[in-house]
């Protein structure tokens, strides 16, 4: 079972210690999650680890962005785990494993975002690989006036703009993630380009 743990560290901790990866598995998302949930499903929880490992990253940094708030962003993506854990078996492996774990971080957070109805300035960075401080200090303050304008948002309009600037998704991906057509997919990105367009203004 995945649980939440204290960590010290101030990284996350899945519950699930970090694995030692069976042989022909690694981290870096080349291996199949299907055969990683098949093997989760037979009992072997250590597959689930892989999987967490992989995208609670990923996952973090998706309910950061809609929350603005650490905490939170870290209590989604544990909720999110738990969620897909518990319910791996109606998993239909006909699908993306990423986009079902997607939807339920996306869920997790827009109930999140509308239960407390809070707009958070972003007080801490995402994590930066940037090496010149004056070219990562022009950039962070780019970052930060972007994420500032997007915590503006509506949350369905915020999930539209993550999903497609932040993590690459296709309309049809972004569709299938939130469960709506391609054509509300683009109209919620148009409005909410247009939004964005006047606060950077």
């Amino acid at each position: 079972m995945v649980r939440r743990q204290d960590n010290p560290s101030g990284t996350l901790d899945s519950g699930v210690s970090r694995p030692t990866f069976p042989e022909g598995v690694c981290s870096s998302g080349t291996d199949d999650d299907t055969v990683l949930v098949r093997s989760t499903i037979s009992g072997d929880q250590r597959a689930f680890g892989v999987l967490v490992g992989r995208y609670e990253r990923a996952l973090f940094n998706l309910a950061f962005r809609m929350t603005g708030n650490r905490e939170d962003a870290k209590d989604i993506t544990q909720a999110a785990f738990v969620k897909a854990f518990e319910n791996l078996a109606s998993f239909d492996t006909g699908q993306r494993f990423f986009s079902w774990l997607y939807r339920i971080a996306i869920n997790e957070s827009l109930n999140r975002v509308r239960v407390s109805g809070r707009q958070e300035d972003l007080s801490a960075e995402l994590p930066s690989n940037e090496d010149d401080p004056e070219t990562a200090f022009r950039r962070n303050r780019t970052r930060e006036a972007v994420q500032r304008a997007v915590l503006k948002l509506s949350p369905d309009q915020r999930a539209v703009i993550l999903l497609r600037h932040f993590n690459d998704m296709s309309y049809e991906e972004i569709g299938v993630v939130l469960g709506i057509p391609v054509k509300t997919v683009k109209s919620r990105l148009y409005s909410a380009r247009q939004i964005l367009a006047g606060l950077l203004a």
